[in-house]
């Protein structure tokens, strides 16, 4: 089996692209497939980017042969997020129960990680990331509740949203994986306003709860040269470390965050005052 690339592109080249050509190359539309796995390797920080979504069937993540390894998790390590229904994850024979935006990381040197839904009708839907890593670190479960929520933002600017950290520098611990999400509130549209970069690490955006006759515009670019890609429910985008990465959806929404880099500080990042955005 062979999974999907996507190269790094420049400041530069990204600047000449249409709009066909910048979700070629940064937007991912193909998750959660029942009852298969989907997922793109991206040359930023060679994350790998993808979904699981359980039916009738219980899946074992498999390996690629674009990592010329025995099995997946070989040399990397993997965060998954529950965005379904009820849910069970088994690496190595210990069985997790996970519920709807909960989360768990898995280390590297887990051979087998099994996927399943505790019910077809609601069946349980699992965004998947996944590093290089150095280093083995153990196994976690982390619960929506245990997850470090922190409320920001305000209705007056429509940008309320609510934090929830799960692997990062005082959470789960891990090698360079950073992973969380942000639910916003009813009446709230932008994500991550104002925004940043952070040029230490890239990160990807995965949205869900979108409802089904509303988009996200996505904002991607160098702060002074912004583009937007239209963004559907459970689609995903692929953000460069020079870009800045920030929506507003015709709707309140969620998404997940999830960051490889140089270090583990979830406040690793440059301001963008929103009067330079251009």
């Amino acid at each position: 089996m062979i999974m999907n690339q996507r190269y790094a592109q420049s400041p530069k080249e990204v600047a000449g692209l249409n709009t066909a050509e910048l979700r070629a190359n940064f937007l991912l539309e193909d998750l959660m497939q029942p009852d298969q796995f989907s997922f793109t390797y991206s040359h930023y920080d060679r994350a790998i980017i993808g979904s699981v979504a359980p039916v009738n069937e219980v899946l074992e993540l498999p390996v690629y042969e674009n990592l010329r390894a025995d099995y997946f998790l070989e040399r990397r390590e993997l965060g998954i997020i529950n965005v379904g229904g009820n849910g069970e994850v088994s690496i190595d024979g210990t069985t997790y129960q996970v519920s709807k935006l909960d989360a768990v990381y898995v280390g590297k040197g887990s051979k087998s990680v099994r996927f399943k839904s505790v019910s077809a009708a609601n069946p349980a839907k699992f965004f998947l990331y996944s590093v290089p890593a150095h280093k083995e670190y153990p196994h976690q479960l982390i619960t929506k509740e245990n997850a470090f929520p922190t409320t920001v933002g305000s209705k007056d600017t429509a940008n309320e949203r609510t934090i929830y950290k799960y692997i990062h520098l005082e959470g789960a611990k891990s090698c360079q994986l950073v992973m969380g999400l942000t639910i916003l509130s009813t009446g709230s549209v932008w994500n991550t306003m104002p925004s940043h970069v952070h040029d230490r690490r890239m990160e990807s955006y995965f949205y869900f709860d979108v409802p089904e006759d509303q988009v996200v515009f996505h904002m991607m670019g160098q702060p002074q040269e912004t583009r937007h890609l239209v963004v559907q429910n459970h689609q995903a985008i692929i953000s460069p470390p020079w870009s800045i990465h920030s929506g507003g959806g015709t709707s309140n929404y969620g998404f997940i965050w999830a960051m490889c880099g140089e270090n583990l500080v979830y406040s690793d990042m440059d301001a963008v005052a929103i009067k330079d955005l251009r």
